[in-house]
């Protein structure tokens, strides 16, 4: 898949799935590479901007299998952002979706 593309929704990825559930690292690098090829790198810089915007906050819980993990959950101002990029989303969608099937507006 191409990187750009990667690129501009994996902010909207990671807060969509926050937003259904607290997670962890690791854990939202695997559900996303489940559906598409990422760097485990390139979501912690991601969760680290996410925490210092006020979107998301942090709390740590013991695991059996190792170090506490981090978790990560939505603030309220996390939720109006997820929801603002799903709405930016879905009408990029449309909107390309016209183009290709050639039903754009001129």
């Amino acid at each position: 898949m191409n990187v750009q593309f990667k690129k501009g929704v994996l902010e909207l990825c990671v807060l969509s799935l926050i937003a259904r559930q607290d997670r962890y690292g690791y854990e939202l690098v695997d559900i996303i590479s489940g559906n598409f090829e990422i760097a485990e790198g390139t979501i912690y810089p991601l969760l680290r901007r996410l925490t210092k915007d006020g979107l998301c906050t942090t709390y740590l819980v013991e695991s059996p299998e190792g170090p506490p993990r981090k978790y990560y959950r939505l603030t309220p101002a996390g939720f109006e952002v997820q929801q603002q990029l799903l709405r930016e989303w879905e009408q990029f969608v449309r909107g390309v979706e016209n183009v290709v099937k050639g039903e754009q507006t001129e």
